[in-house]
């Protein structure tokens, strides 16, 4: 693909620092996977598990994170004949054009992310902090690697978050900067958001987030031996509740139960729930309605996803059969890119 086709190419990608949870499924997987059901478009999804040592340097975490949303992506319908499924770290080109691609980027323009402007932010808050305390360069440079993860590709079209919008504008930015100094190479890619794609509150009331740990796991815990169903349904009782009684009438839009339930269910579904909350509805046979209204769906998953968990070499072999379908892309753009910066052989050899 040049950077002038108009061939539309999907990209995205999930970082591998904990179990797969309620969250990852709804906002990225799920709507990964439906979006190319019916369609000719290209496919490429990976597990960023370079992106993943930034915040975390536990390897055990990174391993066994990689393997269980690997196999929850086949286990939840993936086809790895039909897409590009890799590991971020096993198409080599990506680091070394994220060096390149950094070399013609202008610091100005880190500094503005996000990311990094709030760990500044929370620094300055504190006194007798250096501004940079704690901040490691992957923080720093991480729009840029993300950049490469696109530009690689020549990806059209990525689908992100709101929050993750000022990446793909980034991407746009470094593309044309070296489109401009050298060879127009790359495609300035789109940031697809999806306003209908819902965010999940956690157990607690925040954002669902590995990092807050107020996950409803997927599949249950790592290594662990517990039934993943009752683990999904202990998690989904834990969601926390006002102290109303169950006969009184109750607000299904400040309801973190509801939110989720909206998720699974049907419009007429989701309008029953809502005459019950207002009716009046014990919290507690709300969470089990919500239990069973996600296990209806997450169920049929379970079993592929064991028998994947069982067999690591199964999901090694379908990684690599999607690195090699990565490295075709990766190793021509980055023969064009090296020549385009003039790092090419000074003379043919017999």
């Amino acid at each position: 693909m040049s950077a002038n086709s108009t061939t539309k190419r999907i990209l995205t990608g999930i970082k591998p620092t904990g179990i797969p949870h309620l969250g990852n499924y709804v906002g990225a997987i799920r709507p990964a996977i439906q979006s190319i059901q019916n369609s000719d478009d290209d496919a490429f999804f990976f597990l960023a598990d370079y992106h993943s040592i930034i915040g975390c340097h536990d390897p055990e975490m990174i391993h066994n994170s990689t393997k269980a949303i690997a196999a929850t992506w086949i286990a939840c319908g993936l086809d790895p004949e039909r897409v590009t499924f890799y590991r971020q770290s096993d198409v080599h080109e990506i680091p070394e054009l994220s060096w390149i691609l950094s070399s013609s980027c202008a610091k100005g323009l880190m500094n503005r992310a996000h990311a990094y402007k709030a760990a500044v932010d929370a620094n300055m808050e504190k006194q007798d902090v250096d501004a940079d305390q704690g901040i490691n360069m992957g923080l720093f440079g991480y729009p840029v690697l993300m950049a490469a993860d696109i530009l690689m590709f020549n990806a059209t079209h990525v689908p992100v978050g709101r929050d993750q919008i000022q990446h793909i504008e980034m991407a746009r930015d470094i593309a044309g900067t070296f489109n401009h100094r050298y060879k127009p190479l790359f495609t300035e890619p789109e940031a697809v958001v999806d306003d209908n794609t819902p965010l999940l509150t956690g157990l607690d009331g925040r954002k669902m987030s590995k990092s807050y740990s107020n996950v409803i796991p997927l599949f249950g815990e790592f290594n662990s031996q517990a039934d993943p169903e009752k683990m999904m349904r202990k998690a989904i009782m834990k969601i926390v509740t006002n102290s109303q009684l169950p006969e009184e009438p109750k607000d299904p839009d400040a309801s973190a139960i509801f939110e989720i339930y909206k998720a699974f269910a049907t419009s007429e579904e989701i309008s029953e729930l809502r005459a019950q909350f207002a009716a009046g509805i014990g919290w507690g046979d709300a969470k089990e309605k919500l239990f069973q209204q996600i296990n209806n769906e997450i169920a049929p998953f379970r079993a592929r996803y064991q028998e994947l968990m069982a067999n690591p070499k199964e999901l090694e072999e379908i990684l690599q059969m999607g690195a090699d379908k990565a490295r075709r892309h990766s190793r021509k753009q980055l023969d064009k890119t090296r020549r385009a910066i003039g790092i090419r052989p000074l003379a043919k050899l017999k």
